[in-house]
């Protein structure tokens, strides 16, 4: 990167590609006020902003610096722009505490593509839309044109647009090979609607952004993990079979677990979120957010993980970062002076849907230490709990919240899942169980990666919808990889059900199929079990589930080499088809295939009812994993039946025999 300095400004170059430019009669900075007016419901946030003023900055002075200049903006605002080799940072100080709204212009391209922005559900290419960024519900339906989207919107304001997300992060990768990070929190909106710029929106002046630059994707994406962070790598339990989501009790449990090993399910892990509890609400059935274990459900608990240890079984647990105010662990962390205030305070309770919780003040590290011993060591590590879905992260009102760090709960609410992450990962680094227990989380920002073992997609639709169903786990994964979580994975057939959309038998086995081919097979009955289909209660399914998990244990060693790479490079486990086919036009605009390493392509099926798939396959030549017929370049329509996802992979490719050995085993559906 270079600095060219010119008639009064100044330009930011990556070779010779301008990247950004400002002078005395040109604008790249402005700054404004705002006053904003935020409501949340149940983890859903209604933001809207008043906009007092919004001004353009232009250069009234400017010197140049050892490796760089430093600008002034009219007296307003001081701009230091730092260059070192193919990194450039700009930092930014302003004297008037009234500005509370900034925007900074980027050049952009006609035919340029742009992609992160955290972990994006409905759209992997973010040009030609605007992207809020603040974690939240992603909404239900997340389609304004669809009855369900509407349904939810008007009985409780849930319905979703398709910038929602549990994991918004102020940064994007560029198809001209550079990546921007912005070190905020604060609420912000990208917008990539312009064709000429795109403006990123802060509500606050960042005392950053930062710019990095590569010749190629892999060692872009390289230089933004070693900024972040990276994941650490996977435990080989984990690969070993299928982690059954399941609750009930322990005899309900036990009776699926041993009808699943029967029809040759190979089970890596039991997950039983309701090991501490349950309640009922008019949404189902829901958790007893007091966290330890249920003796009325699990009796002998951590003797029974003993036992399921013996047989080759782990066990897995639910927990989140809040504590139900009519339980006992409410009680004994409000002794110790645990929560979040509110200006009087008092705990402040936050509402979940016909109970209220305390929400653990992670800003305080007296609060972060008893969170750590007393629930996710004493009362899950201690026992035997292998890992556990460390869910929310997102539902941080910001009326009245009084934080101990003294930061606004408008800067606090996007760090809150990173700090969340980081609790989690120093509990399991501190019992001397990392590398060994694995927790999954929904929400995320900027920092999580280092603290996320496993990401999760979230609550899809239990459907074939196009914002909310299967399709939108493939993008999930495709942002968050090029957001630095490489390490995805989704629930079986979807969560959400509500309104009379249930999990066909068929959807069920199309998320499986898919789920084949990432990181983590797990499943999820639901929020409404008794309602959705089950793979237990159907002979053929659970022998159709018998084989796609047995195909998954088969790829564990190709898994565990690219769960490594993540670690080690950020290179994502499921990757886009341009990263590693960077002159093809058509592999920056398809967002429901991936390359799972650098050689084999999935595409699965995302729609109902259908025989055979249409897809696009980069320079080859690939083999059909199911056929072995070879097919080059250009788009195909192969045939597509139930078990039989559209996978292929290169002739020459390093696991081309594991592939050759799983089609004579498995290509019979």
């Amino acid at each position: 990167m270079r600095i060219l300095i010119q008639n009064g400004g100044f330009a930011l170059l990556n070779g010779d590609d301008v990247l950004l430019e400002t002078g005395p009669d040109s604008a790249a900075v402005y700054v404004g006020r705002g006053r904003e007016t935020v409501r949340m419901r149940q983890g859903n946030f209604d933001i809207q902003d008043y906009l007092i003023e919004r001004r353009p900055l232009y250069v009234r002075a400017l010197e140049e610096t050892a490796g760089g200049c430093r600008a002034d903006l009219g007296g307003e605002l001081c701009l230091e722009l730092q260059v070192e080799g193919d990194r450039a940072e700009l930092f930014f100080s302003c004297p008037d505490p009234s500005v509370n709204r900034f925007w900074l212009r980027l050049r952009a391209e006609k035919g340029e593509h742009c992609y992160g922005c955290g972990e994006q559900m409905s759209y992997f290419d973010l040009r030609g839309r605007h992207f809020p960024l603040w974690t939240s519900e992603p909404g239900v339906g997340r389609d304004k044109s669809t009855y369900l989207t509407w349904l939810h919107d008007k009985n409780c304001g849930a319905g979703g647009d398709y910038y929602n997300t549990n994991f918004p992060q102020p940064s994007f990768v560029s198809s001209r090979h550079y990546t921007v990070h912005v070190d905020s929190t604060a609420y912000a909106d990208f917008d990539f609607r312009q064709e000429n710029f795109h403006e990123l929106q802060l509500w606050e002046v960042p005392a950053r952004v930062r710019i990095e630059a590569a010749s190629t994707f892999p060692a872009l994406l390289e230089r933004q993990s070693a900024y972040l962070g990276r994941q650490p790598e996977l435990p080989d339990w984990i690969y070993k079979g299928l982690i059954i989501g399941v609750q009930g009790g322990r005899g309900r449990v036990s009776d699926i677990l041993d009808r699943s090993l029967a029809h040759g399910i190979p089970v890596a892990a039991l997950w039983c979120q309701d090991w501490a509890g349950v309640r009922y609400t008019s949404f189902g059935k829901r958790l007893n957010w007091n966290w330890r274990f249920n003796e009325r459900l699990y009796p002998d608990l951590p003797g029974w993980i003993e036992e399921l240890h013996a047989r080759g079984v782990r066990f897995m647990a639910y927990a989140t970062s809040h504590l139900a105010s009519d339980g006992d662990m409410f009680a004994r962390g409000a002794e110790a002076d645990i929560f979040a205030k509110r200006g009087d305070g008092s705990p402040y309770l936050v509402d979940f849907g016909e109970f209220s919780c305390g929400i653990a003040d992670l800003t305080d590290p007296e609060a972060v230490r008893w969170y750590k011993e007393e629930i996710l060591k004493k009362n899950l590590l201690d026992i035997g709990v292998d890992g556990w879905m460390a869910d929310f992260g997102e539902y941080i009102p910001t009326d009245d919240l009084v934080f101990a760090s003294g930061r606004p709960a408008m800067l606090e609410h996007n760090r809150y899942p990173a700090l969340w992450a980081k609790c989690n990962y120093e509990a399991v680094r501190e019992a001397g169980k990392l590398g060994q227990a694995v927790y999954f989380m929904r929400a995320g920002g900027t920092g999580s990666q280092k603290y996320c073992t496993l990401l999760w997609a979230g609550d899809q639709s239990v459907d074939f919808s196009r914002h909310d169903g299967l399709c939108t786990v493939v993008c999930a994964a495709l942002s968050a990889g090029m957001s630095g979580c490489g390490l995805s994975h989704s629930d079986i057939g979807g969560y959400t059900s509500l309104y009379g959309n249930v999990r066909s038998k068929e959807l069920f086995l199309r998320w499986a199929e898919m789920d084949v081919f990432t990181p983590v097979m797990r499943t999820h009955e639901g929020n409404r079990p008794d309602e959705n289909f089950q793979y237990y209660d159907d002979e053929d399914c659970m022998e159709q589930l018998a084989r796609l998990v047995q195909i998954h244990a088969a790829l564990a060693p190709c898994l565990k080499e690219l769960a490594a790479e993540n670690a080690a490079r950020g290179l994502p486990v499921q990757r886009p088809l341009f990263l590693h086919n960077e002159e093809d036009e058509a592999c920056y605009a398809i967002q429901f295939e991936y390359l799972l390493g650098p050689d084999i392509l999935v595409a699965p099926v995302w729609q109902e009812g259908m025989s055979q798939w249409e897809l696009y396959l980069p320079e080859g030549p690939w083999l059909h994993l199911w056929s072995g017929r070879e097919y080059g370049r250009g788009t195909w329509t192969v045939p597509a039946p139930l078990g039989q996802p559209p996978v292929f992979y290169k002739r020459d490719s390093k696991w081309a025999a594991l592939l050759a050995e799983i089609r004579r085993k498995y290509a019979q559906a």
